[in-house]
C-alpha cells in the first residue's frame, strides 16, 4: 500500500481512482463494509482503491483536550487498511486552511484536480467542508458536472445497534473486551515502539516496556491482564498499565507500560502489540512508591491467577 503524505505529493499517476473519505478510527466492522464496497467498485472499474483521511482528526484539531480518545494511531490505521487490500491512503493535514475551505472548493481541489476521482463511496452520515456544510447530495450533484459518480453505504449494525467508534470506546471503558472484539472483528490491541522510560519499574523489581502511543488520550485507563506479540513474542502474558502515572509523574498525555510475567527479553526499539483481555483495577494514586511496589506485586499475582484460571477453563 502506498501512503501519500499530503496533496502536494500527488502526481499524475495518482489520478483516476475510486475513493472514500473518513476518519476510519478503529477500522471496525462498519468501516470494513465501506472498504468492501470501495474495493468492489474499484474492481469493476479496474482502478486503484484510495482512502482519504485527515491528520490530525478534525475534532482533535478543534478541541484537542475534549476530542474522543483515538482507538488507533495513524500508523495502526494504515496497517489495518493495507490488510484490507486498500491500494493507497492520502493523508491530508487538517489545518486552518482546510477547516475554512468551502465544500465545493474541497471537491474541486481534492476529488477532481488532485485525484481525478471516477467514483466515490461515502458513509451514510458523511459531512465535510467549512462548518460541515457539505454533504452527500452536494457531492453527487457536483459529480454530474465533473464526471464522477457517488454512492452511499448502508448503516452497519450489530445486535440492532449501529457499529461505531463511539460504541467501541464505551465497550472498552466498560472493560467489555468481548463486545469490542465483535465490533472490531479482532481483539483490541495497542501497538507501538518500545522506548526508554524512567526505569522506575526496573528499580521496583517489575521492569516494564514503555510504548509510544502517538495519541493524546487512550480509550483505556487502568491496569489490565494482556498478551504481547511481536519482537519474538507470541502472546506472552503480561500486566499493562494505561494512564498518566499519577503516583510518580502525573501528566496529560497517556502512557502504556507493560510488564511481562515471564522472561525479560530486550525490547527497546522493537515494535510490539499489546492485546487487552481483562481489567484488574482502575488507575489510582498511591501515597508512596513503596505502596505502589506492593500494589504492582498484587496486580502481578492477580494476573497470574487470572491466566491460570483461563488455562484451566480452556483446557
Amino acid at each position: 500500500m502506498e501512503l501519500i503524505r499530503g496533496l502536494h505529493n500527488l502526481r499524475p499517476r495518482h489520478r483516476n481512482c475510486v475513493a472514500t473519505l473518513g476518519a476510519f478510527d478503529g477500522v471496525h466492522l462498519g468501516h470494513q463494509a465501506v472498504i468492501g464496497q470501495l474495493q468492489a467498485r474499484a474492481r469493476e472499474l479496474d482502478l486503484p482503491a484510495v482512502v482519504i483521511s485527515f491528520e490530525p482528526l478534525p475534532r482533535e484539531y478543534l478541541r484537542p483536550l475534549q476530542a474522543p480518545a483515538r482507538l488507533m494511531s495513524f500508523r495502526e490505521k494504515c496497517v489495518a487498511l493495507a490488510g484490507l487490500g486498500v491500494d493507497r491512503v492520502l493523508r491530508i493535514r487538517f489545518n486552518e486552511a482546510v477547516r475554512t475551505m468551502p465544500p465545493r472548493a474541497f471537491i474541486e481541489q481534492v476529488f477532481v484536480e488532485g485525484l481525478g476521482v471516477k467514483h466515490l463511496v461515502l458513509g451514510d452520515d458523511f459531512r465535510f467542508g467549512r462548518a460541515r456544510e457539505g454533504d452527500f447530495e452536494m457531492i453527487a450533484a457536483e459529480g454530474e458536472h465533473y464526471g464522477y459518480q457517488a454512492e452511499t453505504t448502508d448503516t452497519y449494525t450489530l445486535d440492532g445497534e449501529r457499529v461505531s467508534s463511539t460504541r467501541i470506546r464505551k465497550a472498552l471503558a466498560d472493560a467489555d473486551f468481548a463486545l469490542a472484539e465483535r465490533l472490531l472483528s479482532r481483539p483490541y490491541s495497542i501497538s507501538g515502539k518500545v522506548v526508554y522510560g524512567r526505569q522506575l519499574g526496573r528499580e521496583l523489581g517489575f521492569p516494564t516496556a514503555n510504548l509510544q502511543l502517538h495519541r493524546l488520550r487512550s480509550p483505556l485507563s487502568g491496569v489490565y491482564a494482556v498478551r504481547v506479540h511481536g519482537a519474538g513474542l507470541s502472546g506472552a502474558p503480561g500486566v499493562a498499565n494505561v494512564g498518566t502515572r499519577p503516583t510518580v509523574n502525573e501528566s496529560i498525555r497517556a502512557n502504556l507500560e507493560v510488564h511481562l510475567l515471564d522472561g525479560r527479553p530486550e525490547l527497546y526499539g522493537r515494535r510490539i502489540a499489546v492485546t487487552f483481555l481483562h481489567k484488574l483495577r482502575d488507575e489510582q494514586r498511591f501515597p508512596s512508591v513503596e505502596v505502589l511496589r506492593e500494589q504492582i506485586a498484587a496486580d502481578t499475582a492477580e494476573a497470574r491467577a487470572w491466566f491460570s484460571g483461563r488455562r484451566n477453563h480452556d483446557g
